[in-house]
Protein backbone atom coordinates (compact mmCIF):
# COMPACT_ATOMS: atom_id res chain seq x y z
CA UNK A 1 0.00 0.00 0.00
CA UNK A 2 1.09 3.59 -0.72
CA UNK A 3 2.31 6.04 2.25
CA UNK A 4 0.93 8.69 0.58
CA UNK A 5 -1.22 10.94 2.51
CA UNK A 6 -2.61 14.05 1.29
CA UNK A 7 -5.32 14.60 -1.07
CA UNK A 8 -4.44 15.50 -5.13
CA UNK A 9 -7.02 17.62 -6.92
CA UNK A 10 -6.58 16.98 -10.92
CA UNK A 11 -7.68 19.14 -13.51
CA UNK A 12 -8.67 17.19 -16.43
CA UNK A 13 -10.57 18.98 -19.81
CA UNK A 14 -9.61 15.90 -22.15
CA UNK A 15 -9.66 12.20 -22.08
CA UNK A 16 -5.50 12.92 -23.18
CA UNK A 17 -4.90 14.97 -20.06
CA UNK A 18 -6.75 12.04 -18.04
CA UNK A 19 -4.66 9.58 -19.29
CA UNK A 20 -1.19 11.54 -18.62
CA UNK A 21 -2.00 12.19 -15.56
CA UNK A 22 -3.05 9.19 -14.48
CA UNK A 23 0.05 7.22 -15.74
CA UNK A 24 1.89 9.74 -13.02
CA UNK A 25 -0.30 8.81 -10.54
CA UNK A 26 -0.01 5.25 -11.29
CA UNK A 27 3.74 5.67 -10.77
CA UNK A 28 3.40 7.41 -7.72
CA UNK A 29 0.94 4.68 -6.69
CA UNK A 30 -1.83 6.90 -5.64
CA UNK A 31 -4.80 5.04 -4.87
CA UNK A 32 -8.18 6.03 -6.41
CA UNK A 33 -9.81 7.78 -3.20
CA UNK A 34 -7.04 10.14 -1.88
CA UNK A 35 -7.75 11.58 -5.91
CA UNK A 36 -10.16 14.99 -6.78
CA UNK A 37 -10.26 14.66 -10.64
CA UNK A 38 -11.56 18.52 -11.88
CA UNK A 39 -13.17 19.37 -15.25
CA UNK A 40 -13.05 23.12 -14.40
CA UNK A 41 -11.21 25.45 -12.31
CA UNK A 42 -12.63 26.54 -9.08
CA UNK A 43 -14.25 23.53 -8.33
CA UNK A 44 -12.03 22.52 -5.92
CA UNK A 45 -14.20 24.74 -2.63
CA UNK A 46 -14.57 22.05 -1.00
CA UNK A 47 -11.09 20.98 -0.85
CA UNK A 48 -9.47 24.35 0.24
CA UNK A 49 -6.17 23.85 0.96
CA UNK A 50 -5.38 20.70 -0.53
CA UNK A 51 -2.47 20.61 -3.00
CA UNK A 52 -3.75 21.15 -6.94
CA UNK A 53 -1.04 19.59 -9.49
CA UNK A 54 -0.35 21.12 -13.16
CA UNK A 55 -0.79 18.60 -16.03
CA UNK A 56 3.26 18.36 -16.19
CA UNK A 57 3.32 14.23 -16.18
CA UNK A 58 4.72 14.29 -19.63
CA UNK A 59 8.09 11.69 -18.07
CA UNK A 60 6.09 9.15 -16.20
CA UNK A 61 6.53 5.83 -17.54
CA UNK A 62 4.21 4.40 -19.70
CA UNK A 63 1.51 2.05 -19.65
CA UNK A 64 1.18 -1.32 -21.42
CA UNK A 65 -2.68 -1.50 -21.52
CA UNK A 66 -4.38 -4.13 -23.85
CA UNK A 67 -6.18 -2.95 -26.47
CA UNK A 68 -9.62 -3.60 -25.36
CA UNK A 69 -8.91 -1.46 -21.87
CA UNK A 70 -8.04 1.06 -24.05
CA UNK A 71 -10.84 1.07 -26.13
CA UNK A 72 -13.12 0.66 -23.39
CA UNK A 73 -11.39 3.44 -21.34
CA UNK A 74 -11.42 5.79 -24.10
CA UNK A 75 -14.93 4.82 -24.83
CA UNK A 76 -16.26 5.31 -21.98
CA UNK A 77 -14.76 8.75 -21.19
CA UNK A 78 -17.34 10.25 -23.40
CA UNK A 79 -19.92 8.98 -21.37
CA UNK A 80 -21.33 12.26 -19.24
CA UNK A 81 -21.36 11.76 -15.64
CA UNK A 82 -19.38 13.83 -13.25
CA UNK A 83 -17.23 10.84 -11.54
CA UNK A 84 -16.35 9.50 -15.05
CA UNK A 85 -12.57 10.20 -13.94
CA UNK A 86 -12.49 8.70 -11.03
CA UNK A 87 -14.17 5.49 -12.04
CA UNK A 88 -11.96 4.86 -14.98
CA UNK A 89 -8.77 5.80 -12.63
CA UNK A 90 -10.43 3.28 -10.40
CA UNK A 91 -10.36 0.19 -13.27
CA UNK A 92 -7.14 1.71 -14.49
CA UNK A 93 -5.62 1.15 -10.42
CA UNK A 94 -7.14 -2.51 -10.63
CA UNK A 95 -5.71 -3.72 -13.75
CA UNK A 96 -2.24 -2.16 -12.48
CA UNK A 97 -2.83 -4.44 -9.18
CA UNK A 98 -3.43 -7.90 -10.76
CA UNK A 99 -7.09 -7.72 -10.89
CA UNK A 100 -7.86 -8.37 -14.44
CA UNK A 101 -11.24 -8.95 -14.37
CA UNK A 102 -12.29 -5.48 -14.15
CA UNK A 103 -12.77 -5.76 -18.01
CA UNK A 104 -14.95 -8.52 -17.44
CA UNK A 105 -18.86 -7.82 -18.00
CA UNK A 106 -19.37 -10.29 -14.67
CA UNK A 107 -17.76 -7.60 -12.51
CA UNK A 108 -19.44 -4.84 -11.26
CA UNK A 109 -16.91 -2.43 -12.45
CA UNK A 110 -16.24 -3.57 -15.52
CA UNK A 111 -20.43 -4.03 -16.40
CA UNK A 112 -20.30 -0.32 -15.85
CA UNK A 113 -17.62 0.43 -17.98
CA UNK A 114 -18.88 -1.44 -20.63
CA UNK A 115 -22.38 0.06 -19.89
CA UNK A 116 -20.95 3.39 -20.43
CA UNK A 117 -18.27 2.70 -23.87
CA UNK A 118 -21.82 0.84 -25.15
CA UNK A 119 -24.21 4.06 -24.33
CA UNK A 120 -21.75 6.11 -26.16
CA UNK A 121 -21.74 4.16 -29.09
CA UNK A 122 -25.11 4.14 -29.46
CA UNK A 123 -25.35 8.10 -28.76
CA UNK A 124 -22.42 8.26 -32.08
CA UNK A 125 -25.24 6.00 -33.98
CA UNK A 126 -27.97 8.05 -33.09
CA UNK A 127 -26.34 11.08 -33.99
CA UNK A 128 -25.31 9.30 -37.20
CA UNK A 129 -28.98 9.07 -37.96
CA UNK A 130 -30.53 11.93 -36.86
CA UNK A 131 -28.49 15.28 -37.46
CA UNK A 132 -30.39 17.45 -40.13
CA UNK A 133 -28.44 20.01 -41.98
CA UNK A 134 -30.46 23.03 -43.56
CA UNK A 135 -28.36 24.74 -45.97
CA UNK A 136 -27.63 28.77 -45.76
CA UNK A 137 -28.21 31.03 -48.31
CA UNK A 138 -24.62 32.06 -49.90
CA UNK A 139 -22.36 33.98 -47.33
CA UNK A 140 -18.70 34.20 -47.72
CA UNK A 141 -16.94 32.61 -45.30
CA UNK A 142 -19.56 30.96 -43.55
CA UNK A 143 -20.40 27.40 -43.59
CA UNK A 144 -23.04 26.20 -46.18
CA UNK A 145 -24.98 23.98 -43.96
CA UNK A 146 -25.48 23.96 -40.30
CA UNK A 147 -27.22 21.74 -38.35
CA UNK A 148 -28.23 21.45 -34.20
CA UNK A 149 -28.00 18.35 -32.59
CA UNK A 150 -28.46 17.74 -28.37
CA UNK A 151 -26.61 14.95 -27.62
CA UNK A 152 -26.71 13.02 -24.82
CA UNK A 153 -22.60 12.26 -24.17
CA UNK A 154 -19.60 13.95 -25.61
CA UNK A 155 -19.30 12.66 -29.13
CA UNK A 156 -18.87 15.43 -31.26
CA UNK A 157 -15.61 15.16 -32.23
CA UNK A 158 -15.87 11.53 -33.29
CA UNK A 159 -19.21 12.29 -35.05
CA UNK A 160 -17.56 15.30 -36.85
CA UNK A 161 -15.01 13.37 -38.63
CA UNK A 162 -17.75 10.64 -39.45
CA UNK A 163 -19.74 13.94 -41.58
CA UNK A 164 -16.02 15.43 -42.57
CA UNK A 165 -15.02 11.99 -44.52
CA UNK A 166 -18.85 11.81 -45.53
CA UNK A 167 -19.16 15.14 -47.33
CA UNK A 168 -16.20 16.19 -49.31
CA UNK A 169 -15.47 19.38 -49.50
CA UNK A 170 -18.75 21.09 -48.52
CA UNK A 171 -18.61 22.96 -45.66
CA UNK A 172 -21.00 22.71 -42.30
CA UNK A 173 -21.31 23.36 -39.08
CA UNK A 174 -22.73 21.04 -36.15
CA UNK A 175 -23.86 23.06 -33.05
CA UNK A 176 -25.12 21.45 -29.55
CA UNK A 177 -25.41 23.00 -25.88
CA UNK A 178 -21.78 22.37 -25.34
CA UNK A 179 -19.48 22.94 -28.22
CA UNK A 180 -19.49 23.08 -31.59
CA UNK A 181 -17.62 21.99 -34.71
CA UNK A 182 -17.09 23.88 -37.41
CA UNK A 183 -15.89 21.86 -41.32
CA UNK A 184 -14.08 24.31 -43.65
CA UNK A 185 -13.67 21.83 -45.99
CA UNK A 186 -10.15 20.38 -45.33
CA UNK A 187 -9.80 20.98 -41.58
CA UNK A 188 -12.21 20.71 -37.92
CA UNK A 189 -12.03 23.29 -35.75
CA UNK A 190 -13.70 23.03 -32.02
CA UNK A 191 -15.66 26.03 -31.14
CA UNK A 192 -17.73 27.03 -28.58
CA UNK A 193 -21.33 26.46 -27.27
CA UNK A 194 -23.73 28.06 -29.43
CA UNK A 195 -27.30 28.60 -29.13
CA UNK A 196 -30.57 26.86 -30.79
CA UNK A 197 -31.22 29.59 -33.18
CA UNK A 198 -28.01 28.75 -35.16
CA UNK A 199 -29.28 26.61 -37.12
CA UNK A 200 -32.83 28.14 -37.31
CA UNK A 201 -32.51 28.50 -41.16
CA UNK A 202 -35.38 28.56 -43.57
CA UNK A 203 -34.05 26.04 -45.99
CA UNK A 204 -36.27 24.94 -49.48
CA UNK A 205 -34.59 21.45 -49.05
CA UNK A 206 -36.35 20.87 -46.29
CA UNK A 207 -39.72 22.39 -47.55
CA UNK A 208 -38.72 20.12 -50.25
CA UNK A 209 -38.41 16.88 -47.87
CA UNK A 210 -41.67 17.82 -45.84
CA UNK A 211 -43.74 17.87 -48.95
CA UNK A 212 -42.43 14.39 -49.99
CA UNK A 213 -43.04 13.23 -46.31
CA UNK A 214 -46.26 13.78 -46.61
CA UNK A 215 -47.23 12.43 -49.81
CA UNK A 216 -45.58 9.05 -49.10
CA UNK A 217 -47.61 8.88 -45.26
CA UNK A 218 -50.01 6.08 -45.79
CA UNK A 219 -52.62 6.47 -42.41
CA UNK A 220 -54.05 3.06 -43.21
CA UNK A 221 -50.55 1.34 -42.56
CA UNK A 222 -49.92 3.78 -39.71
CA UNK A 223 -48.35 2.16 -36.02
CA UNK A 224 -47.54 4.37 -33.89
CA UNK A 225 -45.85 2.47 -31.32
CA UNK A 226 -43.58 1.26 -33.76
CA UNK A 227 -42.50 4.94 -34.79
CA UNK A 228 -42.26 6.06 -31.44
CA UNK A 229 -39.94 2.56 -30.51
CA UNK A 230 -38.07 3.47 -33.61
CA UNK A 231 -37.21 7.13 -33.17
CA UNK A 232 -36.99 7.87 -29.88
CA UNK A 233 -38.72 11.24 -28.31
CA UNK A 234 -35.90 13.11 -27.97
CA UNK A 235 -35.03 13.26 -31.41
CA UNK A 236 -38.34 14.27 -32.84
CA UNK A 237 -38.37 17.93 -31.61
CA UNK A 238 -35.23 18.64 -33.94
CA UNK A 239 -36.52 16.65 -36.65
CA UNK A 240 -38.08 18.36 -39.62
CA UNK A 241 -40.58 16.02 -40.02
CA UNK A 242 -41.15 16.20 -36.00
CA UNK A 243 -43.42 19.30 -36.40
CA UNK A 244 -45.58 17.48 -38.70
CA UNK A 245 -46.24 14.42 -37.81
CA UNK A 246 -48.42 14.26 -34.84
CA UNK A 247 -50.63 16.34 -36.67
CA UNK A 248 -51.07 13.45 -38.90
CA UNK A 249 -50.94 10.59 -36.39
CA UNK A 250 -54.27 12.64 -34.91
CA UNK A 251 -56.03 12.44 -38.36
CA UNK A 252 -55.32 9.26 -38.94
CA UNK A 253 -56.74 8.10 -35.77
CA UNK A 254 -59.50 10.57 -36.17
CA UNK A 255 -60.72 8.68 -39.36
CA UNK A 256 -58.23 8.95 -41.93
CA UNK A 257 -57.04 5.44 -41.24
CA UNK A 258 -60.30 4.23 -42.94
CA UNK A 259 -60.34 6.67 -45.79
CA UNK A 260 -56.90 5.25 -46.83
CA UNK A 261 -58.00 2.42 -47.36
CA UNK A 262 -58.25 0.85 -51.10
CA UNK A 263 -61.49 2.30 -52.80
CA UNK A 264 -61.85 -1.06 -54.28
CA UNK A 265 -62.95 -2.24 -51.16
CA UNK A 266 -65.77 -0.33 -50.35
CA UNK A 267 -67.20 -1.21 -53.55
CA UNK A 268 -67.38 -5.15 -52.84
CA UNK A 269 -71.15 -6.58 -52.21
CA UNK A 270 -72.32 -8.73 -49.85
CA UNK A 271 -71.41 -10.05 -46.67
CA UNK A 272 -68.24 -8.62 -44.72
CA UNK A 273 -66.07 -11.40 -44.78
CA UNK A 274 -65.35 -12.54 -48.02
CA UNK A 275 -63.41 -15.46 -49.14
CA UNK A 276 -61.20 -14.50 -51.75
CA UNK A 277 -58.01 -15.44 -53.75
CA UNK A 278 -54.28 -13.69 -53.21
CA UNK A 279 -54.62 -12.58 -56.55
CA UNK A 280 -57.71 -10.68 -56.42
CA UNK A 281 -57.39 -8.95 -52.90
CA UNK A 282 -54.23 -6.99 -55.03
CA UNK A 283 -55.38 -3.44 -55.59
CA UNK A 284 -56.18 -2.98 -58.98
CA UNK A 285 -53.30 -1.58 -61.02
CA UNK A 286 -52.42 -0.20 -64.63
CA UNK A 287 -51.09 -2.88 -67.12
CA UNK A 288 -47.59 -2.55 -67.75
CA UNK A 289 -47.13 -0.71 -71.37
CA UNK A 290 -44.02 -2.48 -71.98
CA UNK A 291 -42.11 -5.82 -71.07
CA UNK A 292 -39.53 -3.82 -69.18
CA UNK A 293 -42.00 -2.07 -66.80
CA UNK A 294 -43.53 -5.60 -66.08
CA UNK A 295 -43.75 -6.34 -62.38
CA UNK A 296 -46.60 -9.26 -61.88
CA UNK A 297 -43.93 -11.00 -60.07
CA UNK A 298 -40.56 -10.51 -58.12
CA UNK A 299 -38.06 -12.24 -61.24
CA UNK A 300 -37.49 -8.59 -62.36
CA UNK A 301 -35.70 -7.43 -58.80
CA UNK A 302 -32.75 -10.19 -59.51
CA UNK A 303 -32.95 -10.17 -63.51
CA UNK A 304 -30.62 -7.84 -65.63
CA UNK A 305 -33.38 -6.83 -67.94
CA UNK A 306 -36.25 -8.69 -69.32
CA UNK A 307 -35.37 -10.79 -72.58
CA UNK A 308 -38.32 -10.41 -75.45
CA UNK A 309 -38.83 -12.80 -78.28
CA UNK A 310 -36.76 -12.11 -81.54
CA UNK A 311 -37.31 -12.61 -85.35
CA UNK A 312 -39.87 -12.29 -88.05
CA UNK A 313 -43.16 -10.73 -87.15
CA UNK A 314 -44.36 -12.84 -89.71
CA UNK A 315 -42.77 -16.15 -89.03
CA UNK A 316 -44.47 -19.37 -89.52
CA UNK A 317 -43.12 -21.06 -86.72
CA UNK A 318 -42.03 -19.70 -83.12
CA UNK A 319 -40.13 -21.82 -80.77
CA UNK A 320 -40.70 -21.09 -77.20
CA UNK A 321 -38.13 -21.86 -74.71
CA UNK A 322 -38.22 -21.95 -70.77
CA UNK A 323 -36.76 -18.49 -69.99
CA UNK A 324 -33.75 -16.62 -70.79
CA UNK A 325 -30.12 -18.09 -68.96
CA UNK A 326 -27.21 -16.23 -67.56
CA UNK A 327 -25.96 -15.29 -70.73
CA UNK A 328 -28.83 -14.41 -72.50
CA UNK A 329 -29.89 -12.26 -69.78
CA UNK A 330 -26.98 -10.00 -69.84
CA UNK A 331 -27.14 -10.01 -73.68
CA UNK A 332 -30.84 -9.24 -74.05
CA UNK A 333 -31.33 -11.72 -76.49
CA UNK A 334 -32.99 -14.95 -76.41
CA UNK A 335 -30.54 -18.35 -77.12
CA UNK A 336 -27.45 -16.73 -77.06
CA UNK A 337 -25.70 -18.89 -74.32
CA UNK A 338 -24.57 -22.63 -74.83
CA UNK A 339 -28.24 -23.55 -75.08
CA UNK A 340 -28.32 -21.36 -78.01
CA UNK A 341 -25.21 -22.86 -79.97
CA UNK A 342 -27.04 -26.46 -79.18
CA UNK A 343 -30.43 -25.41 -80.90
CA UNK A 344 -28.91 -23.43 -83.82
CA UNK A 345 -26.80 -26.25 -84.37
CA UNK A 346 -29.89 -28.48 -84.30
CA UNK A 347 -31.77 -26.21 -86.30
CA UNK A 348 -28.83 -26.39 -89.33
CA UNK A 349 -29.12 -30.05 -89.14
CA UNK A 350 -33.15 -30.16 -89.30
CA UNK A 351 -33.26 -27.48 -92.55
CA UNK A 352 -34.39 -24.90 -90.06
CA UNK A 353 -32.81 -21.52 -90.84
CA UNK A 354 -32.58 -19.39 -87.57
CA UNK A 355 -33.60 -16.05 -89.20
CA UNK A 356 -36.87 -17.33 -90.85
CA UNK A 357 -38.28 -18.39 -86.77
CA UNK A 358 -39.66 -16.35 -84.60
CA UNK A 359 -37.62 -17.31 -80.90
CA UNK A 360 -38.80 -16.46 -76.94
CA UNK A 361 -39.38 -17.83 -74.19
CA UNK A 362 -42.26 -18.71 -71.40
CA UNK A 363 -40.79 -16.62 -69.10
CA UNK A 364 -39.18 -13.43 -69.64
CA UNK A 365 -37.11 -12.94 -66.73
CA UNK A 366 -33.71 -14.89 -65.94
CA UNK A 367 -34.33 -16.62 -62.52
CA UNK A 368 -31.31 -18.08 -60.72
CA UNK A 369 -29.61 -18.29 -57.41
CA UNK A 370 -26.23 -18.12 -56.20
CA UNK A 371 -23.66 -20.84 -56.09
CA UNK A 372 -19.91 -19.31 -55.47
CA UNK A 373 -19.49 -16.52 -58.10
CA UNK A 374 -22.30 -18.05 -60.61
CA UNK A 375 -25.79 -17.78 -60.91
CA UNK A 376 -27.50 -21.37 -61.96
CA UNK A 377 -30.63 -21.54 -63.46
CA UNK A 378 -33.81 -21.83 -61.51
CA UNK A 379 -37.10 -23.51 -62.76
CA UNK A 380 -39.72 -20.86 -62.89
CA UNK A 381 -42.72 -21.54 -60.67
CA UNK A 382 -46.11 -22.07 -61.58
CA UNK A 383 -47.15 -18.54 -60.79
CA UNK A 384 -43.91 -16.82 -62.48
CA UNK A 385 -45.41 -18.91 -65.54
CA UNK A 386 -48.67 -17.84 -65.54
CA UNK A 387 -47.88 -14.23 -64.38
CA UNK A 388 -45.93 -13.64 -67.80
CA UNK A 389 -47.83 -15.83 -70.40
CA UNK A 390 -49.76 -12.59 -71.38
CA UNK A 391 -46.30 -11.60 -73.05
CA UNK A 392 -46.18 -14.65 -74.64
CA UNK A 393 -49.89 -14.05 -75.65
CA UNK A 394 -49.07 -10.64 -76.98
CA UNK A 395 -46.68 -12.58 -79.10
CA UNK A 396 -48.68 -14.97 -80.49
CA UNK A 397 -51.47 -12.51 -81.51
CA UNK A 398 -48.69 -10.55 -83.35
CA UNK A 399 -46.66 -13.36 -85.18
CA UNK A 400 -49.46 -15.20 -86.03
CA UNK A 401 -47.42 -19.03 -85.88
CA UNK A 402 -48.85 -21.73 -87.76
CA UNK A 403 -46.66 -24.43 -85.69
CA UNK A 404 -44.83 -23.74 -82.32
CA UNK A 405 -42.41 -25.67 -81.13
CA UNK A 406 -42.16 -26.04 -77.00
CA UNK A 407 -38.79 -26.56 -76.27
CA UNK A 408 -39.24 -28.33 -73.01
CA UNK A 409 -42.55 -28.65 -70.05
CA UNK A 410 -42.30 -25.03 -69.18
CA UNK A 411 -43.12 -23.83 -72.62
CA UNK A 412 -45.14 -26.59 -73.28
CA UNK A 413 -47.37 -25.79 -69.61
CA UNK A 414 -47.74 -21.83 -70.55
CA UNK A 415 -48.55 -22.45 -74.50
CA UNK A 416 -51.56 -25.12 -73.17
CA UNK A 417 -52.14 -23.02 -69.92
CA UNK A 418 -52.22 -26.18 -68.04
CA UNK A 419 -49.70 -26.52 -65.61
CA UNK A 420 -50.00 -30.45 -65.27
CA UNK A 421 -49.56 -31.13 -68.81
CA UNK A 422 -46.62 -33.74 -69.27
CA UNK A 423 -43.90 -33.78 -72.25
CA UNK A 424 -42.91 -36.93 -72.25
CA UNK A 425 -46.07 -38.52 -73.85
CA UNK A 426 -46.23 -35.53 -76.69
CA UNK A 427 -42.81 -35.97 -77.67
CA UNK A 428 -43.15 -36.93 -81.52
CA UNK A 429 -46.40 -36.63 -81.47
CA UNK A 430 -47.97 -33.25 -82.53
CA UNK A 431 -51.25 -31.56 -81.61
CA UNK A 432 -53.85 -28.71 -82.43
CA UNK A 433 -54.12 -26.32 -80.01
CA UNK A 434 -55.94 -23.03 -80.83
CA UNK A 435 -55.72 -23.55 -84.45
CA UNK A 436 -52.16 -24.20 -84.43
CA UNK A 437 -49.80 -27.48 -84.51
CA UNK A 438 -47.80 -27.81 -81.36
CA UNK A 439 -44.72 -29.69 -81.15
CA UNK A 440 -42.80 -30.95 -77.86
CA UNK A 441 -39.05 -31.52 -77.76
CA UNK A 442 -36.48 -31.69 -75.16
CA UNK A 443 -34.97 -27.86 -74.26
CA UNK A 444 -31.27 -27.70 -75.79
CA UNK A 445 -30.06 -27.03 -72.32
CA UNK A 446 -31.44 -30.97 -71.29
CA UNK A 447 -28.88 -31.93 -74.18
CA UNK A 448 -26.31 -29.84 -71.39
CA UNK A 449 -26.67 -31.47 -68.48
CA UNK A 450 -28.20 -34.92 -69.35
CA UNK A 451 -25.80 -37.47 -67.33
CA UNK A 452 -25.38 -40.26 -69.58
CA UNK A 453 -23.67 -39.88 -73.48
CA UNK A 454 -26.44 -42.09 -75.19
CA UNK A 455 -29.22 -39.64 -73.62
CA UNK A 456 -27.35 -36.42 -74.74
CA UNK A 457 -27.68 -38.03 -77.84
CA UNK A 458 -31.60 -38.98 -77.73
CA UNK A 459 -32.48 -36.05 -76.82
CA UNK A 460 -30.52 -34.59 -79.44
CA UNK A 461 -31.89 -37.09 -82.20
CA UNK A 462 -35.56 -35.64 -80.37
CA UNK A 463 -35.05 -31.87 -81.37
CA UNK A 464 -33.54 -32.63 -84.45
CA UNK A 465 -36.61 -34.59 -85.75
CA UNK A 466 -39.20 -32.20 -83.61
CA UNK A 467 -37.56 -29.33 -85.79
CA UNK A 468 -38.67 -30.99 -89.04
CA UNK A 469 -41.68 -32.52 -88.02
CA UNK A 470 -42.58 -28.18 -87.47
CA UNK A 471 -41.42 -28.11 -91.48
CA UNK A 472 -42.70 -30.81 -92.71
CA UNK A 473 -46.47 -29.81 -91.16
CA UNK A 474 -45.66 -25.88 -92.13
CA UNK A 475 -45.16 -27.57 -95.76
CA UNK A 476 -48.78 -29.94 -95.53
CA UNK A 477 -50.80 -27.01 -93.82
CA UNK A 478 -53.89 -29.19 -93.69
CA UNK A 479 -51.81 -32.42 -91.58
CA UNK A 480 -53.22 -34.53 -93.99
CA UNK A 481 -50.05 -37.63 -93.20
CA UNK A 482 -50.60 -36.46 -89.52
CA UNK A 483 -51.11 -39.96 -88.34
CA UNK A 484 -47.70 -41.33 -91.10
CA UNK A 485 -45.73 -39.19 -89.69
CA UNK A 486 -46.75 -39.66 -85.93
CA UNK A 487 -45.64 -43.64 -86.22
CA UNK A 488 -42.78 -42.50 -87.81
CA UNK A 489 -41.22 -40.49 -84.97
CA UNK A 490 -42.86 -43.20 -81.96
CA UNK A 491 -40.43 -45.12 -83.78
CA UNK A 492 -37.56 -43.04 -83.89
CA UNK A 493 -38.43 -42.15 -80.47
CA UNK A 494 -38.16 -45.51 -79.40
CA UNK A 495 -35.40 -46.77 -81.26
Amino acid sequence: MSGFDGRVVRLVPSFADWRMAARALLARQVPPEQIEWQTQAGEGDLFSGAPTEANNDSCAPPLHLPRQLVELLEGAACFSVADRWAFLYKVLWRWQRGEHDVVSPADADGARLHGMAKAVRREEHDMHAYVRFRERPPEAGAPRFVAWFEPTHEVLPQVARHFARRMGSISWLIATPDASMLWDGHTLHAGPALMRGAADIDDAGEALWLTYYRSIFNPARLNAELLRSHIPSRFWKNLPEGAIVPAMVSSAANGERRTGQSATVGQRQGAAMIPISPERAQPARAKASTLDQCRRCDLWQSATQAVPGTGPRDARIMLVGEQPGDQEDLAGQPFVGPAGAVLERAMQEAGLARDSVYLTNAVKHFKWEPRGKRRLHKTPAQREIAACHDWLEEELHSVKPQVIVALGSTALKSILQDGSAAMTPLIGTPLQHDGRWIVTVYHPSYVLRAPEEENRRQAYRVIVEGLQLARKLLAEGTGKQTQQTQGQFRQTDTS
